[in-house]
């Protein structure tokens, strides 16, 4: 049987799985926490639905993140949603920071937010179904 490749999970380490979790069950509540522990000496949790999920680990040291776009490192995850106006009203009511403003695009609306880490998310609704035109750049 032959399956299409597709993002089982991302693994990032945080300074506070709490506040990851906070976060991340604002933004999109059917979030589940499937799994956690200790480790090593050190909190894990994977959070997400049955298909897909984030391996959080928590930091042994705290530490500020790199410049995004400038050095090696992920810049950002993108989470395609039902209602990213629903997602950036949840998150600015819980007191998250919107990094740019909300884009809405021919055929998709973005909005992008920054955790207590820095760390940035976006958020996109599609407003079409055509393959072709969600993946349009000339919008």
């Amino acid at each position: 049987m032959k399956t299409q490749a597709y993002l089982e999970h991302n693994n990032i380490t945080v300074n506070n799985i709490d506040e990851t979790t906070r976060f991340l069950q604002t933004a999109m509540p059917e979030f589940e926490i499937r799994g956690g522990g200790v480790h090593n000496g050190r909190r894990w949790i994977h959070i997400g639905t049955e298909h897909s999920y984030l391996a959080v680990n928590e930091a042994t040291i705290e530490s500020d993140k790199n410049e995004a776009y400038s050095g090696v490192g992920f810049n950002h995850m993108g989470f395609v949603v039902d209602n990213v106006e629903a997602v950036g009203k949840r998150l600015l009511e819980a007191g998250y920071k919107r990094d740019y403003p909300l884009t809405e695009q021919k055929y998709r609306i973005r909005d992008y937010f920054i955790d207590t880490d820095g760390n940035e998310y976006e958020f996109i609704q599609y407003l079409s179904d055509k393959p072709e035109e969600r993946n349009s750049y000339e919008d």
